[in-house]
């Protein structure tokens, strides 16, 4: 396929719609290996991560390897815990939203992590639905030009040969076959982007839930002796 003859026979409609469409592939397969190797990365960081935070013996050991871990989303996660709960903990007074307890504290402190963690996971999927789904339509606008151009020089000549509608049906083909050629990679990209969103997701949810668990009931809860004094206050 000589996109060449397109860009030099044809008119700047089909122009326009081949640059369109070059455009949106090239943007889909930056992305396609950009998120791959980034999904790659976070998938060992976080792998590394657990194991090492749930192997510390304290929980010096575990704020130090939640500050390091900062390619990983649940150590990030895991810092802005333990950072809320230090907060939550040395606080003088309590302030506008603040005033709760160190569960409810802790539990906005989780969701606003994980909300932003999943967000910052899911950029780039906007543009690959949009290619996946208007891709098509660009290249049968292509198409559909093309077959304009035939029908137009068969009604000037006043009759029909192959010469005459080769080249404008032939454009019409390659448009509708550059229009598919963007939008299958972009779907399937999409899909497979979704689900690897979506594990990651439950992956944050899970950690949340353990990580709860963890600065609630152990070793980062205020002693007694300390509550007392904050009361007194």
């Amino acid at each position: 396929m000589d996109l060449a003859i397109v860009f030099r026979e044809g008119d700047w409609v089909l122009i326009g719609v081949f640059l369109t469409l070059l455009i949106m592939s090239a943007l889909t397969w930056y992305l396609i290996f950009a998120k791959s190797v980034v999904i790659r990365k976070v998938r060992h960081a976080n792998r590394a991560f657990q194991q090492a935070f749930w192997d510390a013996e304290d929980i010096d050991s575990a704020r130090q390897c939640a500050a390091q871990a900062s390619d990983s989303p649940l150590g990030r996660l895991a810092h802005t815990a333990i950072a809320a709960v230090d907060h939550f903990q040395e606080r003088p007074r309590p302030r506008l939203g603040e005033a709760c307890g160190l569960d409810e504290f802790l539990v906005r402190t989780l969701r606003n992590g994980i909300n932003r963690e999943s967000a910052q996971n899911s950029a780039g999927m906007t543009l690959l639905a949009s290619v996946g789904s208007t891709a098509p339509f660009v290249g049968l606008f292509g198409t559909v030009w093309g077959i304009y151009h035939a029908l137009i020089a068969i009604s000037l000549a006043g009759s029909a040969n192959m010469e005459m509608v080769a080249g404008p049906l032939g454009e019409a083909l390659v448009a509708t076959a550059a229009g598919l050629a963007a939008a299958i990679p972009a779907v399937l990209a999409f899909n497979a982007f979704n689900r690897a969103n979506r594990t990651l997701a439950e992956e944050l949810d899970g950690f949340a839930h353990d990580l709860h668990a963890f600065l609630t009931t152990g070793a980062c809860v205020i002693p007694s002796s300390s509550k007392a004094s904050q009361e007194g206050k």
